[in-house]
Order: C-alpha cells, then sequence, then structure tokens
C-alpha cells in the first residue's frame, strides 16, 4: 500500500502559512537534496485548495531543475468543491468526499504520495488514519501572525493518544 507523506514548513511559533515570504539563508544543509529525494519517492502529489493555488502558478512556470521538472510532471490530486477546471498540468480535482477516494488512491500501485500544506484536508487525513508521516520543516523563527498549525496538531495528536489507552 502506498503511503501519503505530508511535508511542511512550519515556524516556531507554529506559523505555516506564507514560507515563500519568510526570510531565507541560503546554507548548505541537505534539506534542498532531502526535498528531492522526498519527490523521487512519490509518483503523486495531493493537496488542498490553498495549497494548489499556490503552488500551480509558482511551480508551472518553472522549469529546468529536478525539482521543477519532477513537480510538474507527476500525477497531482487537489481537494477543492470549487475548483472545477485547473489549469497545472496533470491536475485531478476530488470534489466529494475525499476519504474514499483517498483510501482508493493509496490502495493503487505506485509510490508514495506527497501531501504539501497542511490545513482542513491533513487534519481529515490525520482523523481517518491516512496520513502516514508528518515531516515537519521547523524554521527557527518566529513570524507572529499568520496560519498556524501547531496548535490542533498537538491536540489531535494529544487526543489519538488519549483514545489509544
Amino acid at each position: 500500500m502506498r503511503r501519503i507523506i505530508n511535508s511542511t514548513f512550519i515556524t516556531i511559533d507554529g506559523v505555516i502559512q506564507h514560507p515563500e515570504n519568510w526570510p531565507y539563508e541560503d546554507v548548505e544543509d541537505g534539506s534542498e537534496e532531502m526535498q528531492i529525494e522526498l519527490l523521487r519517492s512519490c509518483d503523486a502529489v495531493l493537496m488542498g485548495r490553498h495549497t494548489y493555488d499556490g503552488f500551480a502558478p509558482a511551480w508551472s512556470a518553472r522549469s529546468g531543475d529536478e525539482y521543477s521538472d519532477r513537480i510538474n510532471a507527476m500525477r497531482k490530486y487537489v481537494v477543492s468543491s470549487s475548483l472545477s477546471e485547473p489549469d497545472w498540468q496533470n491536475t485531478t480535482v476530488i470534489s466529494g468526499d475525499p476519504v474514499p477516494e483517498i483510501s482508493k488512491l493509496k490502495e493503487q500501485p505506485g509510490k508514495d504520495i506527497v501531501q504539501y500544506g497542511f490545513g482542513q484536508l491533513s487534519f481529515t487525513l490525520m482523523e481517518h488514519g491516512l496520513l502516514d508521516e508528518l515531516r515537519l520543516w521547523v524554521y527557527p523563527l518566529f513570524v507572529g501572525r499568520g496560519g498556524r498549525a501547531a496548535p490542533k496538531i498537538c491536540y489531535t495528536a494529544n487526543a489519538r493518544r488519549r483514545s489509544s489507552d
């Protein structure tokens, strides 16, 4: 069975929104190679509508490097009740209940599925046991405002721990 691996950038204060606006210092820490290796181990991308809206124009406009070429060529699945005509090549919209559709995707033959972004879709995947791995890329800074994930992640993890005791 295929696994779903979420890869999300997050700050110390739990902000996940607009990482493209965070200060970035070009450091040789191996993270770029780890991101490319993750893409190599997957043959599909799963995302919610907000992530799609950020990714589609950014990545479809790029080419000539391994990451851009790989993500553009991969099969993409977007969970959305409002998107009907996706612009990004190889994109399928999941407009109904995502749980049975994503369960079917996991059962299909192939490589793992990478999920980018962390919002309602991620919480739904966690709630139904469909998210297999969570990779948080922690940026050592405080943004102070924006969409946050950490409190709900902690709550979900604690709720699961209590329910399995």
